[in-house]
C-alpha cells in the first residue's frame, strides 16, 4: 500500500529540520525501510518516472518521464538538480528531442553530455504500445527502430553511436568513463556489448540464449551486472524465438548475472525463480541491490531486495505493497534513488525517490 496521510495540525510553531525530516520518513518509508533508509524526498509527482541516473559528481539525476503534463505522448529524457528543483510546481529541462520513444539515458564524463537510446529516426511519432494478448502473456516491446546517440543538456544530439539493424538501446556507463555497456539484436539474439564512449571498438560480452539486458558496471569498472532470461526446454526456447520475432520479450523470468567487464567468468547470482531485474552495484562493489517479486504468489509487489556476489546474504529492502524498483546508488554511496508506487493516490503514477543510505 502507499503510505499516505493526512496532515491537520493547529501549531504555528516553526519545525525543526530534523522533526520535519522525520515527519517525511513516516510518510512515505515503512518503519521495517528505516532500516535502510532516511530522509526520503520525492522528486517527481505524476506519470510514469522511472531509471533515475546520477552525474558524476552527484548533484544531477537523468531521468525517463511519460508525464502528459509536461508534453510527453511517451518517454522522453529530462534532467534535473534533485536538491534545488521543484518538480511539483515546474518543468524539468527536457534532453532528448521530444520526437519518438527514448529509453535509459545515463550521463557521460564532465556531465556536460548525455547517452540515451531513441526510435526518432525511423518514426517522429512514438511507436505503438504491444496490444493485451490472448494468451495473457505480459511482455516488454523491443523497438527495433531504437539507435543510441549523445546530446548536450538543451537536447542537442552530438553523434550517434550505434547503426545497426535492430534493436540498440539500454546504454550505461563505467563510473571510470570509458565504456558504455549495452543491449543489441546485431546477431539476431538480446546479448550485451561493450564499447568506447565514442561508439567505437564495439565487444560482444554475452552470447548464451536468451534476453540479457539492463547492465551496469561494477564501481570500480572491473565488472558488469545485468538480468537475463535463459530458456532450456524446447518450449521455452520456442516461446523466447517467437516472441522475438514480433519485436517481443517476456520479462517474468529473469535472474540476475555478474561477469568481469570483458566477459570471462560470468556466474549466476540468482536463482529465485521470477523476475528478478534492474540490479546495480552496492557502493563497495561486493554486494548487489535490485527489484524482484520473487516473495509473491501473483507476481505482485515488487520490492527492493540486496545480495552478495556469492548469492548469499538476501536481504529485503523495501515494503511497500504495489511497486518498488530502478535503484541506484550515488557515486559516493550516501544516497539510493529509486522508482516507486508509494503515495500517487491510488493512480497508476509511479514516481521518483531518492533518500539517504544507511544500511551496510
Amino acid at each position: 500500500m502507499a503510505f499516505l496521510a493526512v496532515a491537520c495540525s493547529p501549531k504555528t510553531e516553526t519545525v525543526s529540520e530534523p522533526e520535519a525530516r522525520s515527519a517525511s520518513d513516516s510518510l512515505l518509508l515503512h518503519p521495517e525501510e528505516m532500516k535502510y533508509l532516511k530522509n526520503i524526498k520525492q522528486l517527481t509527482f505524476g506519470g510514469n518516472n522511472a531509471e533515475a541516473y546520477w552525474s558524476f559528481n552527484d548533484s544531477l539525476l537523468v531521468f525517463q518521464s511519460d508525464f502528459a503534463g509536461w508534453g510527453n505522448e511517451c518517454d522522453q529524457m529530462f534532467y534535473l538538480n534533485w536538491r534545488e528543483d521543484d518538480l511539483k510546481n515546474n518543468q524539468p529541462q527536457r534532453v532528448s528531442t521530444g520526437l519518438g520513444r527514448t529509453t535509459c539515458s545515463y550521463f557521460l564524463p564532465g556531465d556536460q553530455t548525455i547517452v540515451y537510446a531513441s526510435t526518432h529516426l525511423v518514426d517522429p511519432a512514438c511507436p505503438p504500445v504491444p496490444e493485451r494478448r490472448a494468451d495473457g502473456k505480459y511482455v516488454w516491446p523491443i523497438y527495433d527502430s531504437f539507435d543510441i546517440f549523445t546530446a548536450d543538456l538543451q537536447g542537442n544530439i552530438l553523434s550517434q553511436l550505434t547503426n545497426e539493424p535492430g534493436y540498440d538501446a539500454e546504454a550505461t556507463v563505467s563510473p571510470k568513463g570509458d565504456k558504455i555497456v549495452f543491449t543489441s539484436m546485431r546477431t539476431g539474439d538480446l546479448e550485451l556489448y561493450t564499447m568506447n564512449i565514442d561508439g567505437t571498438d564495439v565487444k560482444q560480452i554475452t552470447s548464451d540464449l536468451g534476453y540479457d539486458g539492463g547492465a551496469f558496471f561494477s564501481p570500480d569498472g572491473s565488472k558488469l551486472v545485468w538480468r537475463a532470461s535463459r530458456p532450456q526446454t524446447e518450449e521455452e526456447i520456442k516461446e523466447y524465438q517467437d516472441l522475438l520475432k514480433e519485436g517481443l520479450v517476456k520479462p517474468t523470468d529473469m535472474e540476475l548475472y555478474v561477469a568481469n567487464a570483458d566477459g570471462t567468468d560470468i556466474r549466476k547470482i540468482t536463482s529465485l525463480g521470477k523476475a528478478n531485474w534492474a540490479p546495480f552495484f552496492h557502493p563497495s562493489g561486493e554486494k548487489l541491490i535490485f527489484a524482484s517479486n520473487h516473495q509473491t504468489e501473483r507476481g505482485f509487489p515488487f520490492n527492493l531486495f540486496m545480495i552478495n556476489l556469492d548469492g548469499t546474504g538476501l536481504t529485503r529492502i523495501t515494503h511497500d505493497g504495489t511497486f518498488d524498483a530502478f535503484p541506484v546508488f550515488s557515486n559516493d554511496g550516501k544516497y539510493l534513488v529509486f522508482a516507486s508506487n508509494r503515495n500517487n493516490g491510488g493512480t497508476r503514477d509511479t514516481n521518483l525517490f531518492v533518500a539517504e543510505w544507511i544500511g551496510d
